[in-house]
């Protein structure tokens, strides 16, 4: 008789960073000869990877903790990532869970959760602040995407007053350039046409290697992998984008024309609170140069609403500098009050009724500049990696993150190709095209 394949059910709260980890655990349970199931189907093993940026990242990871345990009881239940590192001892107490792991020592993991039997428990979380190297797990499982995401940093330095990441994944390390470029090979040899380079604080990558290297520098090197056809570069300070990374965005043919610049707030006394190392002078001459050596450039950005003592004023501001910086994107978050960090225990925290209203006028100014920008490409033919395919309708992304939907011919593949689309309309969620191959 043959042995039954054991399951494995993944769910991944949170960033992009999350989901490379998520990645390389999956891998080795691949390797361990696990098949992949959906979450919500009866599974051996529960891989939750938790998030803690926000209130809602908690409650979501508990949530999903219970609903694998209540989906089946004999199961074993790993939860890891940034609330499995900051509060291990909450985690412990919820019924089901067999193993704690945190954001580091995710080695053998396969072989810590099948010593373990039921009713077992065992947490790995130790103190993140001692870790010192980039963990090196080799992740060549991405669930189908047609772009593969590439960690080259970890940890975060910075402390701003409102953020607990640096207390879930500890001081910053970087990847060595020769571990990063074995798997750029590695992924355009599995077919990925797109590498997004990620971290979770990207800008620092290199600062702590010998010899010491930067983010263009290892971009660069990314970039020249033979057979790559896009390079994107995930979520970068705006007083860390050089004026070298700034001239490779504009000049090397397979680096996207597409820069995440978390912004915040437009507000410099914000900022200040926030303890952001940049003013909104520095923020403004980015973009100046980057709209004048790359004109289709899409900036997208993060920001904050209801931070405490965010005066009207002050969102004004921030109103008013989305609007000149002509955002592509803006990605919309409510302050939310975390325990352990300074900002948690300012004056003049804001009513969440006026973050809610606030949250939706920057909403609705986010879309308006959204449209603008897929509006601005109509008439154009421009290249579209094709990354969904329903019947005979395509969906994908061009290099500066538009996304356009086209219909092609019954029977045709196009899923992992980047083939030319001429943009006939556009809304804020995208463009329509027209299949010119």
């Amino acid at each position: 008789m043959t042995k039954e394949t054991k399951k494995l059910a993944v769910v991944t709260l949170g960033c992009k960073v999350n989901q490379y980890d998520t990645d390389s655990v999956v891998t080795q349970f691949l390797d361990a000869g696990y098949t992949v199931v959906d979450f919500h189907e009866v599974a051996d093993v529960y891989l939750i990877n938790t998030c803690t940026v926000t209130n809602l990242g908690d409650r979501k990871s508990r949530q999903m903790i219970r609903r694998a345990h209540k989906k089946n009881p004999d199961a074993k239940v790993v939860v890891m990532g940034c609330l499995a590192q900051t509060a291990p001892e909450d985690v412990e107490t919820l019924e089901g869970v067999t193993l704690v792991v945190g954001t580091d020592g995710r080695t053998g993991i396969v072989e810590k959760i099948e010593g373990l039997t039921l009713g077992d428990q065992r947490s790995l979380v130790g103190d993140i602040f001692e870790v010192s190297a980039f963990e090196d797990l080799p992740s060549l499982d991405f669930s189908g995407r047609t772009r593969a995401t590439l960690k080259i940093q970890d940890g975060c330095d910075q402390f701003c007053t409102y953020c607990r990441v640096p207390f879930a994944r500890g001081p910053s390390r970087s990847r060595s350039r020769l571990s990063v470029l074995e798997q750029a090979e590695q992924i355009v040899e599995r077919g990925y046409k797109e590498i997004v380079l990620t971290g979770i604080h990207l800008g620092l990558y290199g600062a702590d290697l010998d010899p010491s290297l930067t983010l263009e520098q290892i971009s660069a090197d990314v970039a020249n992998t033979k057979g790559l056809l896009r390079l994107r570069i995930s979520s970068v300070d705006p007083h860390e984008i050089t004026d070298q990374l700034i001239n490779l965005v504009a000049t090397h043919p397979v680096v996207c024309r597409h820069l995440h610049i978390p912004l915040q707030s437009g507000s410099d006394a914000v900022l200040r609170r926030m303890k952001r190392n940049y003013t909104i002078a520095q923020f403004r001459d980015i973009v100046d140069k980057l709209r004048t050596q790359i004109p289709e450039v899409a900036i997208t950005t993060d920001i904050m609403v209801g931070f405490p003592g965010e005066t009207e004023e002050d969102f004004l501001q921030t109103m008013e500098l989305a609007r000149q910086a002509s955002f592509s994107k803006i990605h919309v978050f409510q302050y939310s009050r975390r325990a352990g960090t300074r900002a948690a225990k300012f004056p003049d925290q804001i009513p969440p009724a006026e973050k809610e209203e606030r949250s939706k006028r920057l909403i609705h100014a986010g879309e308006a500049l959204s449209e603008r920008f897929h509006c601005s490409f109509i008439g154009e033919e421009v290249d579209v990696l094709v990354e969904q395919l329903q019947e005979n309708q395509a969906i994908g992304h061009t290099d500066n993150y538009v996304r356009v939907t086209f219909t092609v011919p019954s029977g045709s593949d196009l899923v992992g190709e980047i083939v030319p689309i001429q943009i006939l309309e556009a809304t804020a969620d995208g463009a329509l095209g027209r299949f010119n191959g």
